[in-house]
């Protein structure tokens, strides 16, 4: 199974940049990928309408290593785990995202690649321009 790795430098700690991308109401802020409006709570999971329809989102626990890891759950059952990481870098912090090919065609995974490039690129915006009010 093919890897891309994306990512991103903000110029922000590591700690508000993690509590900024681990709160699920700033979704839709950030994430068009995955979530396009308000997202709502089902026990562990938030359930999210997205460009592929309504999903269940399961989110790793809050962390001190910045890990940011999700599980998404698609309409059709099938789940997909996307590692994401914020690393400490000397501008301030990384966003590290990993998007797996799985069953996707090269084409599918290049559109999935520049949405992931553009959420992140959206994220860091928010955060350097000190944008931190919920969806």
């Amino acid at each position: 199974m093919r890897s891309v790795h994306c990512s991103v430098v903000v110029r922000r700690g590591p700690d508000e940049v993690y509590a900024y991308a681990a709160d699920p109401d700033h979704l839709p802020r950030w994430a068009s990928g995955l979530a396009r409006s308000e997202v709502a709570r089902d026990g562990d999971a938030l359930v999210v309408a997205s460009p592929m329809g309504e999903v269940r989102v399961r989110l790793v626990a809050r962390n001190p290593y910045g890990v940011l890891d999700h599980e998404v759950t698609l309409p059709d059952g099938s789940v997909t785990l996307n590692p994401f990481r914020v690393l400490a870098h000397p501008d301030g912090s990384e966003l590290l995202f990993t998007v797996r090919q799985g069953a996707m065609s090269d084409a599918e995974l290049a559109r999935d690649v520049a949405a992931v490039e553009a959420d992140l690129a959206t994220l860091r915006d928010l955060l350097e321009r000190g944008d931190r009010t919920s969806g």
